[in-house]
């Protein structure tokens, strides 16, 4: 386990719950993929080592989970998300393809166990644009890690395109679920160079490699 499940009501007021579908379709079909560029950050020289555990952080319906379990069969991809939907959506996914290196577990990534170094890499993409505060997750993340390397991969760009999709889910979470209130923010939060770069001046890293690429950005961290 890795960290502590959120209860059914902690899960009632997001949006990911009550429009999940909406968010996987747009995970699968309309964002960008950014697999090759995450192997290329992590793998370049080489592929990653049998039993290499990684954590994609909030998960969603297991895009890269997926994606790198399947690249990568020596390895062991646990996907987390808060929401219920989201992990039984990226379950169903992952068994579908019969992909036996990839799990997936409802944990809150702000509540992350950091009792022992469990995994050596972690992947965030775009979770960082819906957190209520944006450097919340370092503590945590830094604690739970023995990692050869993390990456993080928010986004830049225009703040409307970013936002399409979230403004989308509320809109639609309004028609079908009036009346209720939902954690995630109006709009995705998009950091400039400066606020990217604060994000990993919070931990101790070894070394931190920034760059981007069109209107993306992307941290590649070492801890030790």
């Amino acid at each position: 386990m890795v960290g502590s499940s959120p209860s059914e009501t902690e899960s009632a007021d997001s949006l990911f719950e009550h429009v999940a579908w909406l968010y996987a379709f747009c995970r699968e079909h309309l964002f960008r993929d950014d697999t090759h560029r995450i192997i290329r950050a992590l793998w370049q020289n080489k592929p990653p080592v049998f039993g290499l555990r990684v954590i994609e952080l909030g998960c969603g319906p297991g895009f890269y989970s997926r994606k790198l379990a399947q690249h990568f069969p020596q390895i062991v991809v646990t996907g987390v998300d808060r929401s219920p939907s989201q992990v039984r959506s990226a379950r169903k996914r992952a068994a579908a393809k019969n992909i036996g290196n990839c799990v997936f577990e409802r944990v809150n990534a702000l509540a992350l166990a950091s009792e022992d170094a469990s995994f050596d890499v972690l992947i965030a993409s775009r979770i960082f644009t819906v957190l209520p505060v944006i450097n919340v997750p370092w503590p945590k993340c830094f604690a739970s890690l023995n990692p050869v390397a993390t990456v993080s991969l928010p986004n830049r760009g225009m703040l409307s395109g970013q936002s399409i999709p979230l403004t989308t889910m509320w809109l639609l979470a309004r028609v079908t679920h009036s009346g209720n209130g939902y954690r995630e923010p109006k709009k995705a939060t998009v950091l400039d160079n400066n606020a990217f770069n604060d994000l990993f001046r919070q931990e101790p890293w070894k070394s931190v490699r920034i760059w981007q690429d069109g209107r993306y950005q992307y941290a590649l961290c070492e801890k030790s």
